[in-house]
């Protein structure tokens, strides 16, 4: 199979964007004009880096029902980089990357790369050399290892959007360990920046999403950024990205008890009240479905997630 060939000086690394025409937890403002500008600063960067722009997953928080401003905005400023985006778990629905979803019209509209498929995505043209960009959408296999042809690519890196086991992170669906033929796995997912481990010849780095999603300490202690990959780099250059005060974006008000910040993004509580919200807004058909789905009945906020349910529907839904 023909791969895609670009020439550039590296990858320009971007995580998580989360973009949506609804603000989700307790985001304020102009959620989706917030991002679109980071988005544009990363863009912009890149061009001037002469580097590639890739989004490594969750370009969108809510698959579908995003606004056609927002689609328009985002053509618009797209068709001008053509940006990599690899497919996370937000951009689909029920699990499925589906032709309804907001992402599948960026790509009908041609203004992105979009990487839905596992295994060698495009090869990057370096001024030290050839590169091969390997991918594992959401839910796809990570290789064991990859059989590089000899010679051919001075490295190989994998880009991913999964639980991987860094320390302090509850989900550790994968194991850091060396995968022969792979020189570089770069995940995104995992909100929270992790240090780079190196195990033999596979160094794996997570930079952590652009969006502040959750208010938290550390929400407030962590400032978006990007990473930058070339050939000659041991870790991942960080590039912060303009940002407003934390308390122009959050309410102004006490925290929660502390909790880890990527658990509490991907919490059931958090996702249930973001639904509940999103249902003041919308029909909402197919919530009961969603929270019979996805809701545990043995875990404790269970109980207060049906009881907003209720009382937002009353009952009729």
């Amino acid at each position: 199979m023909s791969l895609e060939k670009v020439k550039a000086n590296g990858l320009f690394l971007i995580g998580d964007p989360h973009i949506a025409s609804t603000p989700p937890g307790q985001r304020l403002g102009d959620f989706a004009a917030d991002v679109l500008e980071k988005l544009e600063a990363c863009f912009e960067r890149a061009a001037e880096l002469e580097m590639i722009p890739l989004i490594l997953g969750d370009l969108f928080h809510w698959p579908r029902d995003n606004g056609n401003s927002l689609l328009v905005d985002m053509i618009g400023l797209f068709g001008k980089y053509k940006p990599f985006v690899l497919v996370g778990n937000h951009d689909k629905y029920q699990a499925r990357f589906t032709p309804d979803v907001s992402m599948a019209v960026l790509d009908a509209a041609g203004v992105i790369n979009l990487i839905s498929e596992q295994g060698p995505a495009f090869e990057l043209e370096t001024p030290q050399g050839l590169v091969l960009i390997g991918a594992s959408p959401d839910s796809t296999p990570i290789p064991k290892e990859f059989d590089r042809e000899d010679g051919k690519y001075i490295k190989v890196v994998w880009v991913t959007h999964h639980n991987i086991s860094f320390p302090e992170c509850e989900k550790k669906q994968h194991a850091i360990k060396e995968k022969t033929g792979i020189d570089w796995i770069i995940n995104g997912h995992i909100h929270r920046p992790r240090e780079s481990i190196t195990k033999g010849m596979t160094t794996w780095a997570n930079p952590g999403n652009i969006t502040r999603l959750v208010f938290s300490r550390l929400a407030l202690e962590r400032k978006p950024q990007a990473g930058i990959w070339t050939p000659a780099c041991d870790d991942l250059d960080k590039w912060e990205i303009p940002h407003r005060d934390f308390y122009e974006v959050f309410p102004n008000q006490e925290f929660l008890p502390e909790a880890e910040d990527a658990a509490a993004a991907e919490s059931k509580f958090l996702q249930g009240l973001e639904r509940l919200a999103w249902k003041r807004t919308h029909e909402g058909e197919g919530l009961k479905q969603f929270l019979t789905d996805n809701i545990d009945p043995e875990e404790p906020e269970s109980t207060l997630i049906w009881e907003l349910y209720t009382e937002v529907t009353d009952g009729n839904g």
